[in-house]
């Protein structure tokens, strides 16, 4: 696998074939390709590994090839966004793409001690150590080529006082935008949701099963979206959207469910039960339960050897 790593926007825009910045924190580039450039627009056959040490935003139309984020490949037919943060790294193999692609470039220093710099951290497409694409309805890339092409404009003006904050205001518009087309593609997704979902239970049981609550404690979250190859923001957003409830209350709703079973067994005590399930303390264990039952575990015991 060839790995390359663009220091900064000046490299990167040499390799896309675009003029230096106009700003060597900031670029947009626009792409628009004939036929015979589309053939030539391939990749090596040896998939590339890409790192960046800025932020990228891409929208292309992927004919063919692959772009491998995470473990997971999705149908990239339609348009597709492409975020990056700083240092993380994606991969691609015998992409070929339509005739026109965009592309956004900035480096954290452009947006530093502002407010956008503080938001950004809670987009969540930013922070899934590249585990998930949004990919476009036609409507919905309609809007988002408005926005390049607002923010290219902007680019392209003689630069003045103005100039960065109406940048800037495009690309946080750039950013709500793909925010709300990300939940409605989680939505959308409901197959993949389940599946993973699924899994996820499953990991539950085999760690729980082998005895490895009692052993190592309750698995974190980092932990378990570990087993799943994905990032445990990507795993939390599609429990959240299948569920309604968060990978965390998920773990504690699993816990609930075999202390039930627990504390009903011959000579169940309460202490045990909690060490069972990996509670380094036993009161711990007991105040979970009873916000999850309104119960205590004694109360627990009692009602069920009443009926």
């Amino acid at each position: 696998m060839i790995d390359i790593n663009f220091k900064n926007i000046t490299e990167f825009n040499k390799a896309q074939n675009l003029p230096e910045p106009e700003n060597p924190l900031f670029s947009i580039g626009h792409k628009e390709l004939n036929a015979d450039e589309v053939e030539k627009c391939i990749s090596s056959q040896e998939e590339a590994s890409y790192t960046n040490q800025f932020y990228l935003i891409s929208l292309k139309n992927i004919v063919s090839g692959e772009i491998i984020y995470g473990r997971t490949k999705y149908d990239c037919s339609t348009g597709t966004l492409l975020f990056s943060s700083p240092n993380q790294t994606y991969t691609v193999k015998d992409i070929v793409v339509s005739s026109e692609s965009w592309f956004i470039a900035f480096h954290e220093d452009f947006i530093r001690g502002l407010d956008i710099q503080k938001r950004i951290k809670n987009y969540n497409f930013f922070n899934y150590n590249v585990n998930e694409a949004l990919h476009l309805s036609p409507k919905e890339e309609k809007i988002i080529k408005l926005i390049f092409k607002g923010i290219e404009a902007e680019y392209n003006n003689n630069q003045d006082e103005f100039s960065k904050d109406i940048m800037i205001s495009h690309l946080e518009a750039l950013l709500k935008y793909a925010d709300r087309f990300y939940k409605r593609q989680f939505l959308n997704r409901e197959d993949i949701n389940k599946a993973l979902f699924t899994r996820f239970k499953e990991i539950l049981d085999e760690y729980f099963e082998s005895g490895k609550l009692e052993e190592k404690g309750i698995p974190t979250v980092d932990w378990l979206a570990g087993q799943l190859g994905v990032s445990h923001r990507y795993m939390s957003d599609t429990i959240k959207a299948e569920t309604g409830k968060t990978a965390v209350d998920q773990i504690n709703l699993y816990l609930v469910e075999e202390a039930k079973n627990l504390l009903l067994a011959p000579n169940a005590s309460i202490s045990g039960t909690a060490y069972k399930l990996g509670f380094e303390y036993p009161q711990y264990f007991s105040r979970l339960f009873k916000k999850k039952t309104g119960l205590s575990p004694k109360e627990y015991i009692e009602n069920a050897s009443m009926n």
